[in-house]
């Protein structure tokens, strides 16, 4: 089941992206290891169930088009307020309505709206290396940062009552500046609030075969065993968990 309102279609950067992040967010164990197969997470349709976070790749699903814009415009109104250090970086590039139909074009993208941003990642890595540069530093990281916390703030209204959509779009932005931080040798210290939580997936033993039952990692047994009532501090290893877990 899924709670999407508008039709998705993979994009140039869906893919690629969702692929880098879930390897990011397994390692991280915000995302269990089999997360490339289960369809909750990389459909690109957002979960009905509201226990389970929004992917990114799904936020199309659930915003639409003209909230998505709605959000990068209200930054790009900012940007272009700004002092003259850092806004005249973008109007070189262009005026306000250039920037917010590329940006915009990126996030429905990779949001899974279909293909919007021609070019991919080549076009992303020529527009930081070409366009941007001057701004791909610490000071232009905090400015940047700082005014789409506002932006989103301020764009409260467009994003329904989910409430998990703000921290899925917390979470696309912390990727993707964790990605300019590594390639441009600056230092990460932006946060844009709280992030996904790790993703826990309803485990009924019942239905599960021992096999299966082993092949979990210790701490979703644990979890599991922990919603059941189980004190799993008395259990001295993973073949004591596995034991009881098919006692249930």
């Amino acid at each position: 089941m899924s709670s999407a309102k508008y039709p998705t279609a993979h994009g140039y950067l869906t893919e690629i992206t969702r692929l880098k992040y879930i390897d990011a967010a397994v390692a991280k164990k915000v995302l269990p290891k089999d997360a490339h197969r289960m369809p909750d997470i990389i459909s690109l349709s957002a979960p009905s169930d509201i226990t389970k976070p929004i992917q990114f790749w799904q936020l199309f699903s659930v915003l639409g088009q003209d909230r998505i814009v709605g959000i990068v415009r209200n930054f790009y109104e900012r940007v272009f307020d700004d002092e003259d250090w850092f806004r005249s970086v973008f109007a070189r590039v262009g005026a306000a309505d250039h920037h917010v139909a590329t940006q915009a074009g990126l996030w429905l993208d990779v949001m899974g709206a279909g293909p919007a941003y021609h070019g991919g990642e080549f076009r992303l890595n020529f527009h930081h290396t070409h366009n941007a540069m001057q701004l791909m530093n610490e000071k232009g990281a905090q400015r940047w940062a700082s005014l789409m916390v506002e932006a989103l703030d301020a764009s409260a209204n467009l994003m329904t009552e989910d409430k998990r959509v703000r921290p899925s779009l917390n979470t696309f932005l912390t990727h993707f500046f964790g990605k300019y931080a590594e390639d441009f040798k600056f230092e990460n210290r932006e946060t844009f609030g709280a992030t996904n939580p790790p993703f826990k997936r309803k485990i009924n033993f019942l239905n599960m075969t021992e096999a299966a039952i082993e092949a979990l990692p210790e701490d979703e047994l644990k979890d599991a065993l922990t919603e059941r009532g189980v004190n799993v501090e008395i259990y001295p290893d993973k073949r004591a968990l596995v034991n009881k877990a098919l006692s249930l």
